[in-house]
């Protein structure tokens, strides 16, 4: 199996909101999250972020906030002793009928091109449905944690076949790390 992670944002690295996460202040790592990224990226993995960021386009914030929101991920997983080798948003609403917005794969696509990486069989980590879609759209394997909108997505329990579900971020690290152990 390739060791090239693809995270969502919202839910799964940090706390999600659905007033939006408008700025660094608000940008709250779940807990283990960063460490998981850091140890993760330490033992080889490629990590890259695909994230819908529509507060753009609704006004709910600027590309100013986002990235200072991304300066801070990144201050805090350099510190950790990790970095990530590529963030991709998407700044479109729901109504913009744009490639980018997951469940289409368009900022798979644009991961793949950014580091040149055949993304068959790597990991898609999301909380939601559409997360998981994108992924499998360019032959990912899906992974649903729990935090954020993880608990509503596996009770509604559409489109999960072949899913891999876990607690968190924390707990998926330590899975692939104990795996590449043995």
């Amino acid at each position: 199996m390739k060791k090239i992670l693809i995270l969502d944002r919202d839910g799964v690295i940090n706390e999600d909101s659905d007033a939006f996460v408008k700025n660094a202040d608000e940008w709250i790592p779940l807990p283990g999250s960063i460490e998981a990224m850091a140890r993760l990226y330490q033992a080889g993995w490629i990590l890259a972020i695909a994230t819908n960021q529509s507060g753009l386009a609704r006004g709910k914030f600027t590309q100013q906030d986002l990235d200072d929101q991304h300066e801070k991920l990144l201050r805090l997983l350099h510190a950790a002793g990790g970095d990530v080798h590529h963030i991709a948003w998407c700044p479109h609403g729901p109504d913009d009928d744009c490639e980018c917005r997951k469940p289409r794969p368009g900022l798979l696509h644009q991961i793949s091109l950014a580091l040149n990486l055949n993304l068959e069989g790597a990991l898609m980590v999301g909380d939601a449905l559409r997360d998981l879609q994108a992924g499998q759209a360019v032959g990912c394997k899906a992974v649903l944690v729990r935090t954020g909108k993880g608990e509503k997505t596996l009770a509604a329990g559409e489109g999960l076949d072949d899913v891999l579900v876990v607690d968190n971020l924390a707990q998926l690290a330590e899975m692939l790390l104990t795996e590449a152990s043995h």
